[in-house]
C-alpha cells in the first residue's frame, strides 16, 4: 500500500476550525501498524479540542484527531526478527492512545500513565490511522468475533473509568457517590457496582439518572435540581447520613470539585476525576481536611494493565456498552457529531467507515 493512494482525514486546525481532507494512505515505519478505521467514537475531550484546542493532544498543526477507534489491520511495517508483531493484515483490533516508554523514572515507579514519553495518539477521526510501535506491542487487541467494533472502540475511556475506581481505592461493600453522568459518569457507576460497591449517581438531567439506573445498575439516583444542597443529600442519602465512603467528581467544574467534599464521610475518599478548565483554581475546608483525615486523590489517563482489564470487561460481555451510543454516523459528519455530543443531543456517536 503506497503514499499514492489517498484517504480522508479530520484536521484541526484553530479553535472551530476543522476540515475534512484528503491526504495519501501513509506507510508503516518499522514496528508500525496500519488500522483502517471501522468505527471511531466521539468524547468529550475531543469535543474541548475542537472549542478551545488542547495543550497535550494537538501540538502541530493542523492536527489529527480523534482517539477511540477500532478497525481492521491494513499494513504492517518492517520488523527485526526479534521484534515480531503480534498481528496479522487482516486482524480486526482495538488500540488504546498511548503506551509507556518502561524506562523512566514515573515507569520504574510503576506510574505508566505519567510516563515521561507518553506520546498521545490522535487520528482516529479518518480512513487510516498509524499505531507506533509502543501502543502495538502493549496497547493493541485482537478482537474476539463476539465483540463490535463499536463495544471494542470503549476499551480506552473504559481504561480511564478502571484506572479513576483504582486510584480512590473502590471495593466491593464501598459506598460511592459519582458526580456526572456523562458517558465517562455512566461507565464509572457500572464499573463501580460490577467490583461490588453500593452507588448513588447524581446528576441534573432526569434521562441521565435513568441512565444509571438501566445501565449502570445504581443502588439510587439523586436529581441535583431536586436537591441543590450537598449537605441534604448527604444527610438524607448516605448511610446513617455520615457521608459516602467514596466520591467521585466527573463533571470537571470547580464549583463541584467543591461542594465533592460535603458529600465525603470521615476518613473517605474523594477523586477529582473530571478535568476543570485550566488556571482554575479551588477552595477547600482546611479544617475538615485535616480533622476529618479526608484523602484528595485524582487520576488521569490508563495504564497498560487498565486497558486489559477493560478490554477484557468488553470482550467477556460483562460490561455491555450499548446504551451509551446514541446513533451512528458517518465518519465524515464527525463536526456535526461534535457539536451534537456539545449540545446534550448525545452520549456518543459512533463514527463508521
Amino acid at each position: 500500500m503506497g503514499n499514492a493512494e489517498t484517504m480522508k482525514t479530520a484536521l484541526f486546525h484553530e479553535p472551530n476550525r476543522v476540515t475534512y481532507e484528503t491526504c495519501p494512505i501513509p506507510t508503516p515505519g518499522p514496528g508500525e501498524v496500519l488500522v483502517r478505521v471501522n468505527t471511531a467514537l466521539t468524547c468529550g475531550t475531543d469535543v474541548k479540542c475542537y472549542r478551545r484546542g488542547h495543550p497535550v493532544l494537538l501540538k502541530t498543526f493542523p492536527s489529527p484527531f480523534g482517539h477511540e477507534f477500532a478497525g481492521i489491520v491494513a499494513a504492517i511495517g518492517e520488523t527485526k526478527p526479534e521484534e515480531r508483531i503480534p498481528f496479522q493484515i487482516g486482524d480486526r483490533v482495538v488500540a488504546a492512545n498511548s503506551a509507556p516508554c518502561n524506562t523512566c523514572y514515573y515507569c520504574s515507579k510503576a506510574q505508566f500513565n505519567l510516563c515521561e514519553q507518553l506520546n498521545l495518539l490522535n487520528g482516529a477521526y479518518a480512513d487510516y490511522i498509524i499505531v507506533p510501535a509502543r501502543i502495538v506491542q502493549q496497547n493493541m487487541h485482537r478482537l474476539p468475533d463476539s465483540l463490535s467494533f463499536e463495544h471494542a472502540a470503549f476499551t480506552e475511556p473504559l481504561s480511564v473509568c478502571l484506572h479513576g475506581l483504582s486510584q480512590a481505592g473502590v471495593e466491593a461493600g464501598d459506598t460511592v457517590a459519582v458526580m456526572g453522568l456523562g458517558p465517562i459518569g455512566q461507565l464509572l457507576v457500572r464499573s463501580a457496582t460490577l467490583m461490588g460497591a453500593e452507588v448513588t449517581a447524581l446528576a441534573r438531567s432526569k434521562s441521565k439518572l435513568e441512565m444509571a439506573k438501566s445501565f449502570g445498575h445504581a443502588s439510587q439516583t439523586v436529581s441535583m435540581l431536586d436537591y441543590p444542597d450537598m449537605e441534604e443529600i448527604r444527610s438524607r442519602f448516605s448511610p446513617a447520613g455520615r457521608g459516602f465512603d467514596i466520591v467521585i467528581e466527573a463533571i470537571g467544574l470547580p464549583e463541584t470539585w467543591e461542594k465533592s467534599l460535603k458529600l465525603v464521610r470521615k476518613g473517605g475518599t474523594i477523586n477529582l476525576f473530571g478535568g476543570c478548565p485550566g488556571h482554575t483554581t479551588v477552595t477547600f475546608s482546611t479544617r475538615q481536611l485535616h480533622y476529618d483525615e479526608v484523602k484528595l486523590v485524582s487520576s488521569f489517563h490508563h495504564t497498560p494493565k487498565q486497558v486489559k482489564a477493560a478490554f477484557d470487561l468488553l470482550s467477556s460481555g460483562q460490561l455491555d456498552p450499548s446504551p451509551l451510543i446514541t446513533k451512528e454516523m458517518p465518519m465524515a459528519s464527525f463536526e456535526q457529531a461534535l457539536q451534537e455530543v456539545e449540545a446534550g443531543k448525545a452520549l456518543k456517536i459512533a463514527l463508521k467507515n
